[in-house]
């Protein structure tokens, strides 16, 4: 592994091979733009073997929220953990500088308005305290963190959401955890904003795109018009991608 003066690190956790080498995709980027910064992936896939990936862990009993059983495991004194559809574009490694003064830091799910992003659990929570993205969960291994990790471990299997922000929301709002709150441009959700944004407002960091997503995960779709739509957005993005690469 790369040697860091304290233990910083990439997390991914994966299930299935199109998952996996979606996250060695974004492992990837992290090396080419971060690349002090070790990579720990856990998947159900054996005999990991790539550059990219500093340390693999092999997943047992895997479903397709197994983030929530493994990511307590972190091998890491400082953690980022993101989701595999990411990409990074920019040096990264200052963000764990955050976990100088906070235990955690995490952005705001974007479609916050929209059940059941909004799903209430057990307590009504007000809508200036949203849903949190799951997708990029940068913390700190210490016994606080942990333990509300595993928190969300155990409220995650002990009901019945399809998403798991759904009780990370209301774990955090009961923590005392001093928790810092991401911009936008370190998980970006959707290729539109970068049409917005000029170089004093943000620069791009993380790319969090649905579009990520390898094309054999949409072997369902059987409205051509829309495949067609898809194709055209993978070319946009693919257009993008090539100028924040420009950029250095």
């Amino acid at each position: 592994m790369p040697s860091n003066e304290k233990s910083r690190g990439i997390l991914y956790i994966t299930v299935g091979a199109a998952y996996t080498r979606q996250a060695i995709q974004s492992a990837e980027s992290v090396k080419k733009h971060a690349p002090g910064l070790a990579v720990c992936l856990f998947t159900d896939q054996v005999d990991i073997k790539h550059p990219a990936i500093d340390k693999a862990g092999l997943i047992e009993n895997p479903h397709n929220r197994s983030k929530i059983d493994y990511i307590h495991q972190t091998p890491f004194e400082q953690t980022l953990y993101l989701d595999a559809d990411t990409r990074v574009v920019a040096d990264i490694s200052h963000l764990f500088d955050i976990l100088e003064r906070f235990d955690l830091g995490i952005a705001h799910a974007h479609q916050r308005n929209h059940f059941p992003t909004n799903q209430p659990w057990r307590i009504p929570i007000p809508a200036g305290f949203p849903q949190m993205n799951g997708g990029v969960l940068l913390f700190k291994n210490n016994a606080p963190t942990i333990r509300l990790l595993k928190e969300w471990q155990a409220a995650y299997h002990a009901n019945s959401f399809a998403k798991d922000q759904v009780t990370l929301r209301e774990l955090l709002w009961l923590s005392d955890l001093r928790i810092a709150i991401l911009p936008p441009e370190y998980n970006i959700r959707y290729e539109k904003y970068l049409d917005v944004w000029t170089d004093t407002e943000a620069l791009p960091h993380i790319l969090h795109f649905p579009i990520f997503k390898e094309k054999d995960n949409f072997v369902n779709q059987k409205n051509l018009t829309f495949k067609a739509k898809l194709q055209w957005r993978w070319q946009k993005i693919k257009w993008i991608w090539k100028q924040i690469k420009s950029l250095g």
